[in-house]
């Protein structure tokens, strides 16, 4: 997959491959060029490197600098048809030009002042909202208000129908992620606008997807088809949190309940198949112990990951870089990374490993273990 959309210069490359040979051959090259070819023996070191060489670069975001930028936008910005949305996209500094955290997923801070409403809307990309701070937001999706509290991990599968309104006298924001860069290089999307305003203004505890869904081992017979992507709207942080905390407490009791020694996680998963919650996105949420630190590893495909409550840091290719609550990093594809928690650290995670895994292109490579 390429990350750029700008033309190939065929003159430069037959600059390039001309120096130095006959004049036949240069006659060739040219010919070439004019057809629109470029032969691989000229590119094989780019297009099949010995191992990945993303054009992404790691970069942390800082939420001290990210939230102040959003209410700037929020004071100068209106959300309405058009813009659609008050969101912020993080830009990779590897990509320029994109508004893409990393070649196949996009990440944003959104913003929503008092009182506003976001339009509804439908698209065919996936998406989802974590909260990292705030409440106040419903997001109605397909008809079905789903209250947005901290902590919150929330789905807007491809092609459903969405709007968010705030009805509180403050102003809340999350971030966004989506497939947009995958669909994007595939021209696979679609764009549809929906009601200006959002088709229900109730503000329930609890949506209905999740009062039909969310009973610990137990599926409604009314919905024993699979479903591409979870049916769940929201999933809770009491609940994330409990598992975190049961899995450390068991190890406490000597059980094999963390996934490392002080590191617990949880994946996000659709009930109706046990997979992930979307066919393109892998949502993840960590907890480390203070003073645990994870083995190196590298992954094919790219991860972000936003850290929710305590300090550490995350070492990006060699590079240490401190993190506090709501800062953002990206992993690029097989870029070295590891995690270092200096007192209790809770990360939420998102990446496309869905799309490397059902593409066989996933691999895995920690410290210490196997490839």
């Amino acid at each position: 997959m390429t990350t750029t959309d700008e033309p190939i210069d065929h003159a430069s490359v037959q600059n390039q491959m001309t120096q130095g040979d006959s004049p036949e051959l240069g006659q060739l090259y040219r010919d070439f060029g004019a057809e629109h070819l470029i032969p691989l023996w000229t590119q094989i070191d780019d297009l099949m490197p010995m191992h990945p060489q993303p054009k992404a670069v790691p970069h942390v975001w800082r939420w001290s600098t990210l939230y102040p930028l959003a209410q700037r936008s929020g004071d100068l910005v209106p959300v309405g048809r058009g813009g659609e949305r008050r969101a912020i996209a993080l830009a990779n500094p590897g990509l320029p030009g994109r508004a893409y955290v990393s070649p196949t997923l996009w990440a944003a801070i959104q913003y929503l002042g008092p009182k506003e409403t976001a339009p509804e809307h439908r698209h065919s990309q996936n998406a989802f909202r974590f909260v990292v701070e705030g409440e106040g937001v419903w997001t109605v999706v397909n008809g079905d208000p789903v209250r947005m509290s901290r902590g919150d991990f929330l789905l807007t599968p491809g092609w459903n129908f969405h709007g968010h309104h705030n009805e509180t006298d403050q102003p809340m924001a999350w971030i966004d992620g989506l497939d947009i860069p995958f669909s994007y290089q595939n021209d696979v999307g679609f764009f549809e606008f929906g009601s200006e305003r959002v088709t229900d203004y109730a503000t329930p505890n609890f949506s209905r997807g999740e009062r039909l869904w969310c009973h610990p081992g137990l599926r409604p017979l009314s919905g024993l088809q699979n479903t591409v992507s979870s049916p769940i709207g929201a999933y809770r942080w009491e609940f994330t949190d409990r598992a975190l905390t049961e899995q450390l407490l068991l190890e406490d009791e000597g059980q094999p309940a963390t996934i490392e020694q002080g590191h617990a996680a949880v994946r996000y998963v659709n009930p109706t198949t046990g997979g992930d919650v979307m066919p393109t996105i892998r949502a993840e949420f960590h907890r480390l112990r203070a003073g645990t630190a994870t083995p190196t590893r590298r992954e094919v495909g790219s991860s972000v990951f936003q850290v929710f409550e305590g300090h550490g840091s995350v070492v990006l290719d060699g590079t240490e870089h401190k993190l506090d609550k709501g800062d953002l990093f990206v992993i690029p594809s097989w870029v070295p990374w590891s995690l270092q928690a200096e007192e209790q650290f809770d990360l939420f995670r998102f990446s496309d490993a869905p799309i490397m895994e059902r593409l066989h292109f996933d691999r895995v490579h920690v410290d210490g273990g196997n490839r």
